[in-house]
């Protein structure tokens, strides 16, 4: 699975169970997308 952050958006590259469970694991970190984007991790 790649992760690409980009200044104004996130590319994310793998199987959809993969997609999905990252998905929730950043959902515990971050409130919004541009809280994530923001951070560079």
């Amino acid at each position: 699975m790649k992760i690409y952050l980009q200044p104004n958006c996130v590319t994310m590259v793998g199987k959809a169970w993969q997609i999905k469970w990252m998905l929730k694991q950043y959902m515990k970190q971050y409130q919004t997308v541009q809280e994530w984007i923001t951070s560079g991790k």
